[in-house]
């Protein structure tokens, strides 16, 4: 059975927000796995006959996207929405980043998708989850980042320790995928503006990836939404 996760009237401060979700059992998490060579190419060459550099701004999810990153106080122009961050490098000629077969399998659905993917450890969190504005003070451990401290007016992913993710865009340490990994909770991200049919897709495209490159059972997706 999946995780509960519910969406405080605090987080609507900047539009209506939604997740979409499913967990997947029994991973096998590793590093340079091919199957997942394979699903990074595939996306890799899919983003550059969807996409194009010059009018990837003008989508209506990176447009969406954009749009919220305005209301919450970040200029999308200098920190960029993960997904379209993703694009952006692949149609400059670089390849994905390789982490880890189940965190690549969430990086190419992204890619492809332009909608926000997170995948967490389930056994790292401590109970229900609740979408919400962060309480002033509360700290944050961001993958490849500083610790820091947050602020109201900020949209949290937040068990009832700790927060697993700065809502829609930087994850935490805390919860992040590790080769010990077995239990994970993946999470699409929805905005204003965006089809919630295609968050609700990214969401079993990525669950279904998961298990095609990780093994695992994955479980029905779910909606949260106000």
């Amino acid at each position: 059975m999946c995780i509960e996760i519910s969406i405080d009237e605090s987080a609507l401060i900047a539009g209506e927000v939604f997740l979409a979700y499913a967990c997947v059992e029994g991973v096998s998490v590793r590093r340079g796995d091919p199957r997942a060579e394979e699903v990074l190419a595939r996306a890799e060459e899919e983003a550059r006959r969807l996409y194009s550099l010059p009018d990837l701004k003008d989508h209506p999810v990176v447009r969406a996207l954009r749009r919220f990153y305005w209301r919450i106080g970040i200029d999308p122009t200098k920190q960029r929405p993960a997904s379209e961050a993703l694009a952006r490098r692949v149609l400059r000629g670089r390849p994905l980043p390789r982490i880890n077969n189940v965190v690549d399998a969430g990086n190419a659905v992204s890619l492809v998708t332009l909608v926000p993917i997170g995948i967490y450890d389930l056994d790292r969190i401590s109970g229900p989850l609740t979408l919400r504005e962060a309480r002033r003070g509360e700290p944050f451990y961001p993958i490849g980042g500083e610790p820091e401290v947050l602020s109201e007016g900020q949209i949290v992913l937040a068990d009832p320790e700790k927060v697993l993710h700065v809502f829609p865009y930087r994850d935490s340490t805390l919860t992040m995928v590790r080769e010990v990994t077995e239990r994970v909770l993946v999470v699409a991200c929805g905005v204003e503006g965006m089809d919630k049919a295609l968050v609700v897709d990214a969401a079993r495209r990525t669950a279904s990836t998961v298990v095609e490159v990780a093994g695992g059972c994955a479980s029905e997706v779910r909606v949260a939404e106000p």
